[in-house]
């Protein structure tokens, strides 16, 4: 059975792309960090509605916490596969750059930019081999297409993924693997509580935040058959923000 695995999923855009995968009939196996009782409600609600999923614990950071909790979960499933993988994971930690501290830095790209590396890398390996290849999306943001002040790491490590997704696209291709990139702009999640909405929303065309499921349809589309032959681009859903 092909599952898709979901990093960051037990909240905001992460929690609804679950949901929908579920709905597009896969098995979702939902990652957390810490927040377990998020991730439970994520996947009661995803049951609820008729899907399976399962809860895997780990740092994306971490890249032996990856490497246990990915082997163990194959052992356990040795007729099963990821074939849709989405990292989504990822964390803000802003401040302007003369006043950022090493472990702001390096915190933000060692969620976003290694985690994507460590649980790409590990997934692969199986991923590949399969006649009907795979998935990859990578969220990444509008920050880290168009750059924002007070946002040097964050910009940073989500511009790299997008280098990341355009070079692996290429090397996966002949596998039958695509790899794609999402960039959110702003969004209705908890990331985005603490901005001055009202004074954004009259930076953005559409004059509204974006909604969670907007996302998530996106990435349940790049998941599909239908998407096959899109690979290495990456696709701004910002209201017309910045295009």
């Amino acid at each position: 059975m092909k599952y898709a695995f979901v990093t960051g999923g037990s909240r905001g855009i992460g929690k609804a792309i679950c949901i929908k995968l579920s709905q597009a009939g896969l098995p979702v196996i939902i990652n957390y960090k810490s927040n377990r009782d998020a991730a439970l409600e994520t996947k009661q609600a995803i049951e609820q509605l008729g899907g399976k999923a399962e809860l895997m614990q780990f740092d994306v950071a971490d890249k032996t916490q990856i490497e246990k909790s990915i082997e163990e979960w194959e052992e356990s499933h040795p007729e099963d596969y990821i074939g849709v993988l989405v990292n989504n994971a990822g964390i803000r930690d802003d401040n302007v750059m003369f006043m950022m501290g090493d472990e702001q830095w390096q915190k933000v790209l060692d969620t976003t930019l290694n985690g994507f590396f460590y649980i790409t890398r590990k997934i692969l390996k199986h991923m590949m081999p399969r006649k009907r290849g795979g998935r990859i999306i990578n969220i990444s943001s509008l920050s880290g297409v168009k750059g924002l002040p007070g946002q040097a790491n964050y910009s940073a490590a989500k511009a790299a993924l997008i280098g990341a997704t355009k070079a692996l696209a290429q090397e996966v291709a002949p596998r039958g693997v695509t790899v794609n990139a999402v960039a959110p702009g702003f969004i209705e999640t908890d990331m985005t509580k603490g901005l001055p909405e009202e004074e954004l929303k009259m930076q953005i065309p559409a004059g509204r935040f974006g909604k969670v499921e907007e996302v998530a349809d996106l990435v349940a589309f790049l998941a599909s058959e239908n998407a096959g032959y899109i690979t290495g681009e990456v696709i701004n859903i910002n209201g017309g923000l910045y295009t």
